[in-house]
């Protein structure tokens, strides 16, 4: 899972970036709101947790801009004060899901995971366009200027972690337990995502994905 925390207060935001990052959930962070809408617009995240306290920010504007920058991401809002007007205001528009400060961090990943495995259930006939290719996730079919193009499935389950987070550097680790289901640390030496990554580059084209520093994935 990859999330972006938009809070002001930086010891909040820290600590829960260390909280998340030790449950193998990638985080990215922005304290003042400026860098929000270029993170949001040049990364793939599967959640976005808001502070909707943010001072000279008007959230109402700040979540509509997320919805047309990355409708698939899912919004936690975070707020210190609420009543029964403010959450159907909340949830009315744009947001998933919400908490109120103080929170504990369990709930929150907890929340996240729910919120995830709902919109994952709920999507169908999902096809992921990069250039001429069309990834069929419910067919599970792949084609290349109308043709299709026959993968095994590990292949397959490789191309669409890599187009689902395009532009995302993916770490072997990420890789290896999102698509062969477990980590083990020798795997981390082996050649084997080497091995399929040159699979697809055959199949595809020879600069579809980039290897970054012999440990790093994806696709521009």
């Amino acid at each position: 899972m990859r999330v972006l925390v938009i809070e002001d207060n930086e010891i909040l935001s820290r600590n829960l970036v260390r909280y998340l990052s030790l449950r193998d959930i990638f985080t990215d962070c922005s304290y003042d709101g400026k860098d929000w809408l270029y993170k949001a617009s040049t990364k793939y995240y599967d959640v976005i947790i808001l502070d909707i306290n943010l001072p000279s920010l008007d959230w109402l504007e700040i979540c509509k801009e997320l919805r047309e920058k990355a409708k698939d991401v899912s919004i936690i809002m975070l707020t210190s004060r609420w009543t029964s007007d403010d959450i159907v205001a909340w949830l009315d528009s744009w947001a998933d899901d919400y908490l109120v400060k103080p929170f504990e961090y369990s709930e929150l990943v907890a929340r996240m995971n729910a919120i995830t495995r709902r919109r994952n259930k709920n999507k169908s006939n999902t096809i992921i366009t990069i250039w001429d290719l069309e990834l069929d996730l419910q067919q599970v079919e792949v084609k290349k200027s109308g043709k299709t193009i026959s993968l095994s499935k590990l292949e397959f389950e490789l191309l669409k972690y890599l187009a689902q987070n395009r532009w995302v550097a993916l770490s072997r680790h990420q890789i290896y337990e999102k698509v062969w289901g477990e980590y083990d640390w020798d795997f981390m030496f082996s050649k084997t995502i080497d091995v399929y990554i040159g699979y697809l580059r055959k199949k595809l084209w020879k600069d579809f994905i980039e290897t970054r520093k012999g440990y790093w994935f994806l696709i521009k």
